[in-house]
């Protein structure tokens, strides 16, 4: 591959949109995000996302041998400074691409496949990304998060993802249009909470059917809002008073997927 010579001045154009874009303000489908690390990058392929641009650190040019998919992208080489100053982490990888924001594929929420997680006020983008992870994990069928909720775009919640961003469907929502889209499908809303006073065990709520799961912020819990969409109140059985939001919610998924795996296991057949 004919490669063009280094960029070395921060100020290119090109270097500059590249900084941009890792700034994490990109949020809408169509919209240009930078990822970085040939395994993100490779997720984002995987996924039937195409990058707009591949940036490569001078030095690390053999890693883009591996990609045969990104064949006819512009590549654009970068000297070491220079690609350290644009990109968001401590200790750059070598490689990073720009990509557009897919569209949230379309129909009704995919309730159909598994539980749908609902989150309120989320704002740590580690815990939301680790959420997005665990969602494809264990089946839930999508996100749907409130105006509150940190972007699932920006570059820790990518990172944390490990690309599941990129395969689950997210939507920001309302809580008041949650609470209708549940009501119009018939959705049964469990509201996760940290205490057992008032509220069912999750290994004794029914996730076998369509339903959603509530998780809130992480410091304040459900708002009251949140609390009356919901129809029953579910706790963790632990250890501890309670599981930070992404425990609790890979959890609860997990659960969720048990039922499910038990409920179309025939009777007799062993387990």
């Amino acid at each position: 591959m004919q490669l063009p010579q280094p960029i070395t001045s921060r100020t290119n154009a090109k270097v500059k949109a590249l900084r941009a874009a890792f700034e994490g303000r990109a949020s809408k489908p169509g919209e240009i995000v930078a990822i970085e690390g040939a395994t993100l990058i490779g997720e984002a392929v995987r996924s039937g996302i195409r990058p707009e641009t591949v940036f490569v650190r001078q030095g690390s040019e053999a890693v883009l041998e591996g990609f045969r998919e990104l064949a006819g992208v512009p590549v654009v080489v970068l000297s070491r400074d220079v690609f350290a100053s644009a990109v968001d982490t401590n200790s750059p990888q070598g490689l990073a691409a720009l990509v557009a924001i897919p569209e949230v594929r379309s129909g009704k929420h995919y309730t159909e496949r598994g539980l749908v997680l609902v989150l309120e006020a989320i704002q740590d983008p580690g815990n939301l990304g680790t959420l997005l992870r665990a969602a494809e994990a264990f089946g839930a069928s999508r996100l749907l998060i409130t105006p509150e909720t940190v972007n699932p775009w920006s570059p820790k919640a990518l990172r944390a993802s490990a690309g599941s961003v990129f395969r689950v469907p997210v939507r920001r929502m309302p809580l008041n249009e949650i609470g209708q889209w549940a009501e119009d499908e018939g959705i049964r809303v469990y509201a996760a909470v940290a205490r057992a006073n008032g509220a069912v065990s999750a290994i004794e709520a029914d996730f076998a059917w369509p339903c959603a799961v509530m998780i809130g912020n992480e410091g304040a819990g459900l708002s009251e809002a949140a609390l009356k969409i919901a129809g029953e109140r579910i706790h963790i059985p632990c250890m501890t008073e309670s599981l930070n939001a992404a425990a609790a919610g890979a959890t609860l998924m997990y659960e969720a997927m048990r039922q499910r795996i038990v409920n179309t296991i025939p009777a007799g057949a062993p387990r």
